[in-house]
């Protein structure tokens, strides 16, 4: 199964994504929301690999982006038991439509519940991460495992993807975040930001808005190599979250030095 998926997502985004990139016409850019696109390459690539993923196990359900945009009930069939799948179609379509790099495209499997495998593929670097549960994360067939040490605060870099915060929490944490190594809004895509944890290219990534298609595969890829994905107030991310802010860390102890750093008074009040 983990070798038929990857397929599938290698093809999808070799004939339907990648031949669209910089080649867009003005009405297959859409706005769902302010600031929040869609084009035509999102809703043909979810199209496809809804197809595929149900054909390679039948009966399942599929969780979609843009099924969810345009029926928002969708999201409910988390809940149910079986086989559901959830699909990114194009992760980062605002840098995707404004012919920017990067985007991926991403799929995760949920069992009962529980995320059992991840498949991120980075479309124009080609790099594809994938992850099972129990049995570690893989990029380009290698396996990667997140770094072990935690070198202090001021030694860690990282993602803080503030553009959602509330103004307090986005005052707070940009206040303190100075005693961190370093850090960025990020790439405006969670498929780039969690195999980066998982990699080392940073270790930290902080996030606001929890989206199932933006979050599950990532969570299981860095928790596989090794890393921990938590909320603000440290409960375990699962995929059938509202809850809002998420810490990913690459260890245990790196969480607890950026989340200190960050709320030396305890987790903030968060309402979901």
């Amino acid at each position: 199964m983990l070798e038929q998926v990857a397929e599938l997502v290698r093809e999808v985004a070799q004939t339907i994504v990648l031949p669209r990139f910089r080649r867009l016409a003005d009405d297959e850019v859409q706005q769902k929301s302010p600031g929040d696109l869609v084009t035509i390459a999102d809703q043909e690539s979810e199209r496809a690999l809804t197809r595929g993923l149900t054909a390679l196990l039948p009966g399942s359900l599929v969780v979609g982006e843009e099924a969810v945009a345009a029926d928002p009930a969708v999201r409910d069939r988390l809940g149910a038991g079986g086989a559901v799948w959830i699909v990114d179609p194009v992760d980062g379509t605002n840098n995707f439509a404004a012919g920017r790099t990067p985007f991926c495209v991403m799929v995760a499997l949920i069992r009962d519940g529980v995320t059992t495998a991840a498949w991120i593929l980075d479309v124009v670097g080609d790099h594809l991460t994938v992850a099972e549960a129990g049995s570690g994360a893989y990029r380009d067939g290698v396996r990667v495992k997140t770094r072990t040490d935690d070198p202090g605060a001021a030694a860690l870099h990282g993602v803080i993807s503030h553009k959602y915060y509330p103004e307090d929490l986005r005052r707070q944490v940009l206040g303190r975040a100075g005693e961190l190594g370093g850090f960025t809004a990020g790439r405006h895509c969670a498929g780039y930001e969690y195999p980066a944890v998982a990699t080392d290219e940073q270790q930290f990534a902080m996030f606001w808005r929890i989206l199932p298609w933006d979050h599950v595969p990532g969570a299981l890829i860095v928790r596989e190599a090794g890393g921990v994905v938590r909320h603000l107030d440290g409960a375990e991310h699962r995929p059938t979250d509202h809850q809002r802010g998420l810490l990913v860390a690459a260890n245990e102890e790196i969480w607890h030095t950026v989340h200190r750093t960050l709320f030396p008074a305890g987790p903030p009040s968060i309402d979901a």
